[in-house]
């Protein structure tokens, strides 16, 4: 259905790191009563800032998660049959959406791509943000309680899938925009959310990520969930290998699972994900061991002869 109706006391906090100033813009903007809408690429904490901020005021939160089956009724809720049937059309019998669950708790509603859903959704979006208010058919109005607020995420480099924001959106809501955090910020989200590896090879994969970011050939890069997957995938690839966490080849192999499905190429180019991953790869950890350094003599990633030689940290 693509509807989560929760309080920030359902789930476990997340810390909010490197986040200060955007943390203090959206307390602002909601405690004017604006509404507001984060833009900025994937894995930029959006959703974490959004729920640490609802947790720190104790405010519920409902999410909604925008995609293209996203219709109004969905949205705003509808009428049981069963109950109609038996009872007819009544306040009773109508079971609230999340537009409704927020409207009437004074909740936070958070739209996840919000690019990705319908016109037709959207214009209902509009109107309550005019408005404040709700038109139910059969219902009647449903008014927002005081606190309700509409906070929205887009992915302004996502073009797959997605439809063009309105003027009409952006003339009611106040927009923070989101970019990547700095090397530091990221190392200790990785540090924060992965297992505990060694810090000079961790830093190396938040740099290998960041790279991807810059690449020539890729349109756009990798988030730092990249980095969170490649050590944890890492950390247990290198365990069933017997090998420590900076083996080079248990490095590869896992920063080619983590990444290359991430980074998208750009349209001109003839290269493969892989390609860039590796090339990549090379350029912050160094070239492949000897294979005079195997024990094991297994192949590697690339198909050459050798085994798991550490190295690379």
């Amino acid at each position: 259905m693509g509807v989560d109706v929760a309080t920030p006391a359902a789930a476990t906090a997340v810390p909010v790191v490197g986040r200060t100033r955007e943390v203090e813009l959206l307390v602002a903007a909601l405690d004017a009563g604006a509404h507001v809408v984060l833009e900025g690429p994937p894995g930029t904490g959006k959703t974490t800032l959004l729920r640490a901020v609802a947790d720190e005021a104790r405010l519920p939160f409902v999410f909604v998660e925008g995609n293209a089956e996203l219709t109004p009724a969905r949205l705003v809720g509808h009428f049981d049959p069963a109950q109609v049937l038996e009872r007819g059309y009544s306040p009773e019998t109508f079971v609230d959406g999340a537009l409704a669950e927020a409207l009437r708790s004074g909740a936070l509603l958070y739209v996840e791509e919000i690019n990705r859903i319908p016109e037709e959704t959207l214009n209902v979006l509009i109107t309550v943000m005019s408005e404040g208010e709700l038109h139910v058919p059969r219902l009647g109005r449903i008014v927002a309680a005081p606190g309700f607020r509409l906070v929205a995420a887009m992915n302004p480099f996502d073009a797959v899938g997605t439809a063009r924001i309105s003027s009409a959106v952006y003339d009611r809501v106040c927009r923070i925009a989101m970019g990547y955090q700095s090397a530091g910020d990221e190392n200790a989200v990785v540090t924060l959310r992965g297992p505990e590896v060694d810090e000079q090879w961790r830093a190396k994969v938040v740099a290998l990520v960041r790279r991807t970011r810059e690449h020539p050939d890729v349109h756009v890069g990798s988030s730092v969930r990249g980095a969170i997957d490649m050590v944890r995938i890492t950390a247990a690839l290198a365990g069933r290998r017997g090998r420590d966490v900076t083996d080079w080849r248990s490095g590869l192999d896992s920063a080619l699972v983590a990444l290359s499905g991430r980074i998208r190429l750009v349209e001109s180019g003839t290269r493969t994900a892989e390609d860039v991953v590796r090339e990549l790869y090379r350029a912050e950890f160094g070239e492949e061991p000897s294979a005079d350094d195997d024990s094991d003599g297994a192949d590697s990633p690339d198909g050459s002869p050798g085994g798991g030689a550490p190295g690379g940290a």
